[in-house]
């Protein structure tokens, strides 16, 4: 399907890029540097709270941090966490909570197939991962869980790819927060990631992150791409290509850059369980071509 799949945008300097600071990571011996994690941790939380085509608040409330191996094994670690509560989720959200659902807890539903109950626990993209946007019912699901004491993590792993989004993480139901930057650049396969707690329950990531058992390159990596790229370099770069190729599909622009959202039900075979159907441009926006119509 040549717009399915959520990835990063790639171009050929992209991948020599990558190749060239992996390499260079390597020579530098980074596999035994013992506080490369630290660094990483530092500067990815200062990246973050650097961009100027979004907004940031409260990341520091979460002042406990590990290295994460993308987004996912935060995941991992939430289900784990919360093995006795029933995960609960928004259509459309990553596959990977469905498959965790389905097989590991016995009463799983999305959040729109059952009221929340106080022994949920939930996890929300932020923007939401089906449309690129904020989901609207994302601030009444967070008060709700707030109101029944139900933990909620909040996946900021399109962050890099977009803009005019508010990251407000003051909200006190937000117990766990996850970036990577799998979808910013094209690292996927590196598990470039990292978790923000607010407190130190020395759960197994933390345990990684005490005994320095990370995954350095990774980390050095990720400490390179800080240096080289802004927060907002996607955005900046490709904004004006996504809204072209949006109007050439006949779709609205996502406020990330990687994707078309199909509101009137043009690109059904693009549904992923939501209301709206999302393209992803991500192969087409360093040409500005679309090689499939």
């Amino acid at each position: 399907m040549p717009y399915g799949r959520a990835e990063a945008i790639v171009s050929s300097s992209h991948k020599n890029i990558i190749s060239g600071i992996a390499i260079q990571c390597l020579n530098n011996q980074c596999l035994d540097d013992e506080t490369v994690h630290l660094r990483f941790i530092e500067k990815y939380r200062n990246w973050i709270i650097s961009t100027k085509t979004n907004i940031v608040h409260g990341l520091d409330n979460f002042s406990v941090a590990a290295y994460s191996n993308g987004t996912t094994e935060s995941f991992d670690k939430f289900y784990l966490k919360n093995k006795n509560r029933r995960i609960r989720c928004f259509k459309g959200e990553y596959m990977y909570h469905q498959a965790a659902g389905r097989n590991y807890f016995s009463d799983w539903r999305f959040i729109e197939d059952d009221d929340l109950k106080s022994n949920d626990a939930v996890i929300i993209s932020q923007p939401f991962s089906d449309t690129g946007n904020q989901h609207p019912l994302y601030k009444e699901t967070l008060d709700r869980c707030a109101e029944l004491a139900i933990p909620v993590l909040v996946d900021c792993a399109f962050f890099g790819l977009c803009s005019n989004v508010l990251f407000d993480f003051t909200h006190p139901a937000i117990t766990d927060i996850t970036f990577s930057l799998s979808k910013f650049f094209p690292v996927a396969h590196l598990r470039i990631g990292i978790r923000f707690t607010k407190t130190d329950d020395d759960d197994t990531l933390l345990v990684s992150h005490k005994t320095k058992y990370i995954n350095r390159i990774g980390a050095a990596v990720g400490l390179k791409i800080f240096d080289l790229y802004r927060a907002d370099y996607n955005i900046m770069l490709f904004k004006e290509t996504q809204i072209k190729l949006c109007k050439q599909l006949d779709v609205t622009p996502s406020n990330s850059v990687i994707f078309g959202i199909d509101e009137n039900k043009k690109y059904p075979e693009y549904n992923r369980g939501y209301i709206s159907n999302r393209l992803c441009l991500s192969k087409y926006l360093v040409d500005g071509q679309l090689l499939i119509s």
